[in-house]
């Protein structure tokens, strides 16, 4: 009987494996498997040295390579159209009827005196453009700039060696401003089986090292160029205000098209996507200065853009920039480290005490190098998460805990950038010695301009000359000095007072009020005394 049982049980097991087997040889057959998280996954990358001699036939090997995988990427936008009565005023029946017609002048023929211009509604125009792309996965998924899809009503891709009328539709997958980047999907596919690039390490490369750059400049499909990395740039690109990426420089020509084209090393993998070129003005084609984006930066994201079609970041509220090495002995540091907190916004840093002038030292147990390391930091932590942060404060070191926030670009770039200035009184002016400015006691009519409060005391800049040491350390016209050290001021002479027993190759820790659009920002600002 025992053994009855063990032959039912084992036949029993045999046929749930069997069964399992075949439903999977189907559903691979069938294509009815759930999406694997590999699929997801950012793609691999080869991180071996480059090593070997560079021959004749390098740079045709690396082009025959990557370019079947480069496409052409046009797109198609509805922009608001350009009012020309700035070029020709609000006439209606001026200059625009001799270029265009009309029905006369005003109490000519076809108007009668009572007829008033009317200025024409806002209309929308259809602006094209052209970029580059390339295959990163046989699926369809084609890396490109944001810049180069952004607002897009259509997309159409042409693949290389097919004809120049044979162009296929796309749709935007994912899309961030912050690494210029977007993934795109073909919704149509040819027949043949689509190439694709791989991955290099960006981080290996080094000013001297040789690159190439396939793109599409001025319309040429597929045009090849050669040069070098010139430079690394971090912090160098600003793509959002107040938010600079990383960048790869090179010389390697790149030109209007090229966009989101590919910067490859030489072993044919990607290394970068170009994405901007330096101009004088008189020229925007290629000067020897050009910039991608590094790939690994990319290679992170991708799996966010995929699946939700942005990049999730942290933020916690705080404008920081390098300590000077001239101010490390004012702030009780032995070396250059760290982050100076120069503007605090209403957020998780001024929740969790953080103060203005204060230097972030470490970043969840991770030690700070600069300003855009925190700011990496805090970009890649998940929102929600708290996280300790050491401060350093009137030279003493102290612990903070911080809640992150989801980063949103909209509301951060609604709140910057441009600011106000107000012409104030010139009754007796301070003049600092040491320092190259001009200040004098806030007025009514200053308040008024600046738009301070009212109860607003202190010491206004009415000049800074250029090349002075105030204005090096970024002290402007229009801004309110209310604290020197840890003293507040209420008028131009105790500002002055403070800022004189300062000695000659001190540093000035200064709290200042600042006008933006939307209202007075609070900053930290440090200024060396001549």
């Amino acid at each position: 009987m025992v053994n009855r049982n063990k032959s039912t049980f084992f036949y029993f097991l045999l046929a749930v494996v069997a069964s399992v087997m075949v439903g999977m040889v189907l559903a691979s057959r069938l294509d009815l498997t759930s999406q694997s998280s590999a699929q997801t996954a950012a793609p691999a990358v080869n991180s071996a040295p480059i090593t070997g001699p560079v021959t004749a036939t390098t740079f045709r090997e690396v082009a025959n390579m990557v370019s079947p995988a480069v496409v052409n990427i046009r797109t198609e936008s509805l922009q608001q159209a350009r009012d020309l009565s700035e070029f020709f005023g609000d006439d209606p029946n001026g200059l625009l009827d001799q270029f265009f017609g009309g029905g006369g002048r005003r109490g000519g023929r076809g108007q009668s005196d009572d007829d008033a211009p009317r200025r024409q509604e806002p209309r929308e125009e259809l602006v094209r453009a052209a970029g580059t792309g390339f295959i990163i996965d046989k699926s369809g998924l084609i890396l490109t700039n944001h810049h180069v899809v952004d607002g897009a009503t259509k997309i159409r891709v042409s693949l290389y060696g097919e004809d120049d009328d044979q162009e296929y539709d796309a749709k935007v997958i994912g899309s961030d401003q912050l690494t210029d980047s977007a993934l795109i999907q073909l919704t149509q596919k040819p027949s043949h089986e689509l190439p694709t690039v791989k991955f290099g390490d960006s981080a290996q490369m080094q000013p001297g090292d040789w690159v190439m750059a396939i793109g599409n400049p001025f319309g040429l499909d597929h045009t090849v160029s050669v040069g070098v990395i010139s430079g690394n740039r971090p912090n160098q690109l600003e793509l959002a205000d107040s938010r600079r990426a990383e960048v790869l420089q090179t010389d390697a020509a790149i030109n209007p098209g090229n966009s989101g084209g590919p910067l490859i090393n030489l072993r044919g993998e990607v290394i970068g996507v170009n994405t901007a070129i330096a101009t004088t003005g008189l020229s925007q084609g290629n000067m020897g200065v050009g910039f991608a984006i590094p790939s690994n930066a990319i290679r992170d994201i991708l799996p966010q853009l995929r699946s939700a079609g942005k990049v999730t970041r942290g933020r916690v509220g705080v404008q920081v920039r390098d300590v000077q090495r001239k101010t490390l002995e004012s702030f009780g540091l032995k070396e250059k480290s760290g982050a100076l907190v120069t503007i605090i916004q209403d957020g998780p840093a001024q929740k969790a005490g953080v103060e203005l002038g204060d230097v972030i030292l470490s970043w969840n147990g991770q030690p700070v190098k600069g300003s855009n390391d925190l700011v990496q930091s805090v970009m890649k932590t998940k929102p929600g998460t708290t996280v300790p942060v050491r401060v350093l404060r009137n030279k003493q070191q102290r612990t903070l805990n911080i809640t992150v926030e989801e980063l949103d670009l909209d509301q951060e770039s609604g709140r910057s950038a441009r600011r106000a200035t107000a012409e104030t009184s010139r009754v007796e002016p301070e003049k600092p010695k040491g320092f190259g400015i001009t200040i004098e006691n806030v007025t009514a009519e200053a308040a008024r301009q600046l738009r301070l409060p009212n109860n607003t005391r202190g010491a206004i800049i009415r000049e800074v000359e250029p090349g002075s040491a105030a204005y090096n350390d970024q002290l402007r016209r229009g801004d309110v000095i209310t604290r020197v050290g840890t003293t507040p001021v209420t008028t131009a002479a105790d500002a002055e007072r403070e800022l004189k027993n300062i000695p000659a190759g001190g540093t000035a820790h200064l709290r200042v009020l600042r006008a933006f659009r939307d209202g007075p920002q609070e900053m930290f600002l440090t200024v060396t005394k001549e």
